[in-house]
């Protein structure tokens, strides 16, 4: 960590902290008639001063979004689950202290069926790097767009979009990045080519990742929630089916963007992708279960099998054939992990102590279009994506609009029901690439130094508007 991103830490530390506590404390101890909703329970007053507390922690990210995550399950636990330190239930009336939820409940968002779903994708992707399945790939991915350089941009974001969709989008950006280096450097400096190649790589890992349910962290908790809390019964196939399509013709726009935007001024191009993995039955072993994993993804409606349980089948072959041993368990993103639980963890606050049902039906959701009501909430999910992760923003957005859904019923159908309101919400999280600390894939982008925060933010602003219209039309007129 440099001196300056040092200081600026211990700013956030010893300046945000202090802020954020004050105000949590306040909201935890004021008189409940301060919010205006009848019947406020204290836990559900708890519950509030702990929403407020992650989402200011997640905004200034004044530690780490995953410890905050952690931290936010903990106290829980301590504070407004069955299991909670004895004196904070002591309210005198039990009334007025509302529902506990269950501590063993909160515990189990670790092991959510979505987490699971994140694990078997982590451990297929570190597999395919460790025996150069991702760079033969690659290698047979970018052969046909040939060497003229805008055939190569659009190898780019069609290769990256299509690894998005099964990789995390961080770790694709990062890969395709070694790739390009070296052709970056050969482009000449007064063309504009070479920002369009590097912004290429944000463009199409940010967009990629919305044609699966694994694709990226939003994605996996909105299926979770359709699934799980709602019973709605959408699969992978079911998902995939509308959002493939979508990610190729925003990976299309894209490409006609860039190239509007940033011209090339050398004709061809020479890629050289080096690397590769020597050939040996463990390889063949990662290439068949990849193959089936995706086929049984794609498939769950045919063959019945769960995603959540297909997702197990890679870890189980891998570990049981030693192509993951435990020192690649490192490589598996913890962080991520943890991030999502600890959303999950406060939707089960909302939902288990009703606070949910009371603040909806304290809004007049109902005196509202339904239709401002699905595209405010795709705003307000795209807005606040581009400051904070987008795992942050869907893990604070997609249990409110889960409530808020539930509470609006039958109105909601004119539009495309819950499923409208919850996937339009969630798919304008991946939308939003305005500056480099939006998503990392952007920030990768910029560290090449050739991608300034202007240019990032004239493309991102496009893409943005053109994805939110172009996702909203396909959500309303094929529905998912």
């Amino acid at each position: 960590m440099s001196t300056t991103d040092t200081h600026h830490f211990n700013m956030k530390l010893y300046v945000m902290l202090p802020v954020i506590v004050a105000i949590t404390l306040f909201l935890w101890f004021v008189p409940s008639t301060f919010f205006g909703i009848d019947g406020l329970t204290v836990t559900e007053q708890r519950t509030i001063a702990i929403f407020v507390f992650a989402a200011l922690m997640w905004m200034f990210e004044v530690i780490p979004t995953w410890t905050t995550s952690v931290l936010i399950i903990v106290v829980m636990l301590l504070t407004i689950s069955d299991s909670s330190l004895p004196f904070l239930k002591a309210t005198g009336v039990p009334d007025e202290l509302g529902t506990l939820v269950s501590y063993k409940s909160l515990l189990a968002t670790f092991a959510d069926p979505v987490i699971m779903l994140f694990l078997g994708g982590f451990v297929l992707a570190i597999a395919s790097s460790k025996y150069g399945l991702d760079v033969q790939l690659a290698r047979v991915l970018l052969k046909p767009f040939g060497k003229k350089s805008e055939f190569v941009l659009l190898g780019f974001l069609v290769v990256i979009g299509t690894f998005s969709m099964f990789m995390s989008n961080t770790a694709t950006a990062a890969m395709m990045l070694t790739f390009l280096a070296p052709v970056l450097k050969t482009l000449p400096p007064d063309g504009k080519g070479r920002i369009a190649l590097a912004l290429a790589i944000p463009i199409a890992a940010n967009i990629g990742g919305i044609g699966t349910p694994i694709g990226t962290p939003p994605n996996a908790i909105a299926f979770g929630y359709l699934n799980d809390s709602l019973h709605l019964d959408v699969t992978f196939a079911d998902w995939m089916k509308i959002m493939v399509p979508y990610v190729y013709i925003m990976l299309l726009i894209a490409w006609g963007l860039l190239l509007w935007q940033y011209p090339f001024k050398q004709k061809t191009i020479e890629l050289k992708i080096e690397g590769g993995h020597e050939r040996t039955w463990r390889t063949y072993v990662v290439w068949v279960t990849f193959g089936i994993t995706i086929l049984l993804w794609v498939l769950e409606s045919v063959v019945g099998i769960n995603s959540y349980v297909v997702a197990m089948i890679p870890v189980g072959v891998f570990c049981v054939t030693g192509v993951i041993k435990e020192d690649d368990l490192k490589d598996i993103n913890w962080s991520v992990l943890w991030m999502v639980a600890g959303g999950f963890a406060l939707g089960l606050a909302l939902n288990a102590t009703g606070l949910a049902e009371h603040l909806v039906s304290s809004i007049p959701f109902g005196e509202w279009l339904p239709l401002v009501v699905v595209l405010v909430a795709g705003f307000i999910g795209y807005f606040i994506s581009n400051f904070i992760s987008n795992t942050a923003a869907a893990s604070l957005i997609v249990p409110i609009l889960s409530a808020v859904g539930v509470g609006m019923g039958d109105a909601l159908l004119p539009v495309g029901g819950i499923k409208m309101l919850i996937v339009g919400a969630t798919l304008c999280t991946s939308l939003a690439m305005l500056f480099p600390i939006s998503t990392p894939p952007n920030a990768l982008a910029h560290s090449t130094g050739l991608v300034t925060t202007k240019d990032m933010s004239k493309i991102g602003i496009m893409i943005g508007v053109i994805g939110f219209v172009l996702g909203y039309l396909m959500l309303y007129f094929i529905g998912i």
